[in-house]
Order: structure tokens, then C-alpha cells, then sequence
């Protein structure tokens, strides 16, 4: 089950252009993630992984800042830290003006 499940994995990674896939929240893609999870872990944490991020990777996220540090609370109320947020969700959250530095 493992190795069908990597091979359907890198099907995807390499059929569905990038354009054509939702921005991803975190750093590393949902696709890798749940790649590198499987091959390192095994069938089931693979599945796990992938579990995780379909739960977490939704459109309707809130970003905060605290002590410094960007936050996304998702629908879930999971807090992911800005170490793992993708350098996209960082960007966007500084330019549409919804960090504002304590003066």
C-alpha cells in the first residue's frame, strides 16, 4: 500500500500544474509533506498527514501576530507558526496592511 500510495502522489505532484492547484498555507506543499511523511513513516502516517492538512488547508484562516511572531488560526482553531507557513501567506499578510508593528 505504501509504494502505490507514493506512486499516486508523485502522479499528482507531476500531472497537475501548479497553477492549477490552491495556494499552500504551509512551506513545504501538502503533496511533500504527505510524501516525505509516507516514505519516512510508513502507509499510515502518510494518511495521517494527509488527513491533517485536508483539515487544516482551508481558505478561511485568520493571521495575528504575537510577541513578534505571525500566526494562522485555522478553521479548526489549530495555531501553525510562521516557521511553517509559506513565504506566500507571509508576504500577503505585510502587504495587505494587517500587521502593524506595536510602535
Amino acid at each position: 500500500m505504501k509504494n502505490l500510495f507514493l506512486i499516486v502522489l508523485k502522479i499528482y505532484q507531476f500531472s497537475i500544474p501548479k497553477r492549477f492547484r490552491r495556494k499552500c498555507l504551509f512551506k513545504e506543499s501538502c503533496s511533500h509533506y504527505v510524501y516525505r511523511r509516507t516514505k519516512e513513516d510508513g502507509f499510515s502516517a502518510g494518511i495521517s498527514a494527509l488527513r491533517y492538512r485536508i483539515h487544516n488547508c482551508k481558505t478561511n484562516y485568520f493571521i495575528t501576530e504575537n510577541n513578534g511572531k505571525i500566526l494562522l488560526v485555522t478553521t479548526r482553531y489549530e495555531v501553525i507558526e510562521e516557521d511553517f507557513l509559506s513565504q506566500k501567506i507571509i508576504n500577503e499578510f505585510y502587504q495587505q496592511n494587517l500587521y502593524c508593528p506595536k510602535r
